[in-house]
């Protein structure tokens, strides 16, 4: 991926609380597009493995969480974080994090992971096809700068963490304002 690519057309399978449902799981399903996120925001978008590793609940997902108001103040609306999980564990992830500023986008068949190029496999530890970890940051639909770790590959022995940190992406909106 590149500047100037657009994103894939792609529908996510949501549950979203909703407090007319009732009962003890207030949730129902709601199905989002790409233009739904995406159209008419500049937004970061990042990828990972998978909800509720170390590296993703520990670092990036909570540094994306803690820098928001940086973030708007570097032109961006919104923060998503997507996973090749469905919508069920992300919600739980979202929870359990407690966030507040960023939003979860379930990728659970991983078909915008694949349209984007960026699916791979990791059968070395059980998980199976899972997202390359990246960031972008994404004007209308469109990505303006594109953050991919090295190595992308199936089966990495390592999680190379660093290119799509929260430090670099801010550091790069600021460098470019």
């Amino acid at each position: 991926m590149h500047a100037g690519v657009s994103l894939p057309d792609v529908t996510f399978h949501t549950r979203i609380r909703d407090e007319a449902v009732g009962g003890s799981n207030p949730f129902r399903w709601q199905d989002m597009t790409t233009a739904d996120y995406f159209a008419g925001k500049r937004v970061v978008l990042f990828s990972l493995p998978g909800a509720f590793t170390p590296t993703c609940s520990t670092y990036q997902l909570p540094g994306y969480e803690n820098g928001f108001d940086d973030f708007a103040a570097a032109g961006i609306d919104a923060i998503y974080c997507m996973s090749v999980n469905d919508s069920f564990v992300m919600n739980k992830w979202a929870q359990s994090q407690e966030l507040k500023n960023v939003q979860v986008i379930p990728d659970g068949s991983g078909t915008f992971t694949r349209m984007m190029g960026m699916l791979v496999d990791k059968d070395n530890l059980s998980f199976g096809a899972r997202s390359w970890r990246y960031a972008a940051i994404v004007n209308d639909g469109v990505i303006e700068a594109w953050f991919e770790e090295p190595g992308r590959a199936d089966n990495h022995p390592e999680d190379p963490y660093g290119v799509s940190s929260p430090e670099t992406v801010l550091a790069h909106l600021k460098e470019n304002s």
